[in-house]
């Protein structure tokens, strides 16, 4: 019986010991120190995700060619639609037309009807941006 009686004074004595530490450790304060360079990552970040360099989905291109027939084709583009930003991107030899940022086919598919009136030769496709 005395073996038994001391095994319940050590689970007892255990049971007390992690409590008081639980308490002990809901008691601490953690101190979180931010670096300086966070808010300018953030807005960095922002600007990207604004001027669609960012996007991961699927963009709609109106045309691939000479810089001078791209220049008038998103100015074209820009006085017809404000709906999804556009962008020239180069890709030697050729510079492309893409509109829009879209997270899903779908998305990109309805935006593309749209266009195609104007564009008939908008297509979508999803870039590698690696």
């Amino acid at each position: 019986m005395k073996i038994s009686f001391s095994y319940k004074a050590i689970i007892f004595s255990i049971l007390l010991t992690v409590t008081s530490l639980n308490i002990q450790a809901q008691e601490a304060a953690i101190t979180i120190n931010e670096d300086d360079k966070i808010p300018e990552i953030l807005n960095l970040k922002k600007s990207l995700e604004k001027e669609n360099k960012l996007a991961v989905g699927y963009t709609i291109q109106l045309y691939y060619g000479d810089l001078s027939k791209a220049n008038s084709i998103i100015k074209e583009y820009r006085n017809s639609y404000n709906s999804w930003p556009a962008s020239i991107e180069y890709e030697t030899p050729n510079y492309k037309v893409w509109v829009g940022s879209f997270s899903t086919r779908l998305e990109a598919d309805r935006a593309r009807l749209e266009i195609k009136e104007k564009f008939p030769a908008a297509f979508i496709l999803k870039p590698d941006r690696s």
